[in-house]
């Protein structure tokens, strides 16, 4: 994303100390180290952690089912270079693809990322293993607020991975007068000029959602006649857009293929700044979330009910949580870290990107609305699948 951010991932992380590897009391059962692994049976202190790791009981591999473009490459690197671990990601784009996959069972995945009420969803389909915190004492460093929330209290079965806000990315080149409504999107008459350069995010909740805060209702609203009307306003827009796309739009906004884009906040600044090597970034980027309101949301690390891999899954989600790894891990993806102390040890212009609007103020909290799951929400799914069908 932008070269500077490395230097948090430069700082030598490690203190080995020899000593005995004795589990912590409580932890998951022992887990024999698989064929090929390269861990000494030593114990290792982290510089800042509490956690003594006993590498012994690490295995090879640990298998990470994540959104794309949502790690640092280079922090896999500190992590396999630091334990030992082959750290194998695989992606996906909508919390429903990622969910299907585990219900299948024998997914081959030890830790997933499901947004907050993904979460719900697979802890009441007993899809999760309820964790150990003993294991993950770098839990002190994520911020109060963003613990205990609806979809986990407690924080049985999850630990804040990364938040954010959904709203309109677009270039102001050919927005010179900025955009401050949904209007942008949802009034065909406004989109028309622009046909061919619009995309929405592939997704049954975000996208109804957009569209009921553009009529002024709750993103949860399931009255069947607000939904008639979101469905009738998603058909219409359709034929302008050039996808339903959650996957790569920060790679075509910053090429100038997409104008305007319904995006994460996330997706939007690496678009403003690039995403290390992989492609540059343009600075004509913006972000903004509508005056009508928009969306929260948290994606959250949990363990699988059936990863073997118990030990070394703790291990890495209390390395994700060290204040350097998440400050360093932020400032690549571009999304924003739960890690408060985190927070502090971000570089200065990620700081000024998120004032001018890439982060939400005091005053757009009140405009922002979390995702809920209840019994009538299965409405969004058959909405999701008419309009897709269309």
């Amino acid at each position: 994303m932008v070269k500077t951010f490395r230097w948090s991932l430069l700082l030598p992380a490690l203190l080995l100390i020899s000593a005995c590897g004795n589990a912590t009391p409580g932890s998951p059962a022992a887990e024999p180290t698989a064929a090929g692994s390269v861990a000494p049976t030593a114990a290792v202190v982290a510089a800042g952690d509490d956690l003594v790791v006993d590498k012994s009981r690490l295995t090879a591999e640990l298998r990470f089912f994540n959104w794309t473009d949502y790690i640092s490459p280079e922090i896999v690197s500190q992590f396999e270079t630091e334990y030992g671990v082959k750290l194998i990601v695989d992606n996906y784009d909508a919390n429903e693809d990622m969910i299907a996959k585990v219900r299948a069972g024998n997914s081959g995945y030890d830790i997933v990322v499901p947004s907050d009420y993904a979460v719900d969803i697979l802890a009441d389909d007993s899809q999760l293993q309820a964790l150990d915190k003993t294991l993950l004492p770098n839990m002190r460093y994520m911020e109060p607020s963003l613990l205990d929330k609806y979809f986990d209290k407690g924080n049985n079965y999850s630990v804040p991975y990364m938040y954010g806000i959904t709203g309109i990315a677009y270039n102001a080149k050919s927005f010179p007068n900025g955009i401050d409504s949904w209007s942008a999107l949802f009034d065909t008459a406004q989109l028309e000029p622009f046909r061919g350069q619009v995309s929405m995010l592939d997704d049954e909740r975000e996208t109804p959602g957009a569209v009921l805060k553009f009529l002024g209702q709750s993103l949860n609203n399931t009255d069947i006649s607000n939904l008639t009307e979101v469905e009738q306003l998603l058909i219409a827009q359709k034929p302008l857009l050039a996808a339903y796309n959650s996957s790569d739009v920060n790679r075509k906004l910053a090429s100038g293929e997409y104008v305007i884009a319904h995006a994460w906040n996330g997706m939007a600044m690496q678009a403003r700044n690039g995403l290390g090597d992989d492609f540059a970034g343009n600075p004509d980027i913006r972000f903004v979330i509508p005056k009508e309101g928009g969306l929260i949301w948290m994606d959250n690390m949990a363990i699988l009910k059936d990863s073997p891999n118990a030990y070394t899954a703790h291990v890495f989600m209390n390395f994700m949580m060290r204040p350097e790894v998440a400050a360093a891990n932020a400032a690549y993806i571009g999304y924003l870290t739960p890690n408060k102390d985190g927070t502090a040890l971000l570089p200065d212009d990620i700081k000024a990107l998120y004032v001018e609007g890439f982060a939400p103020n005091d005053e757009m909290y009140k405009r922002l609305e979390w995702a809920e799951r209840n019994e009538t929400t299965a409405a969004f799914s058959r909405l999701w699948t008419t309009v897709k069908g269309e």
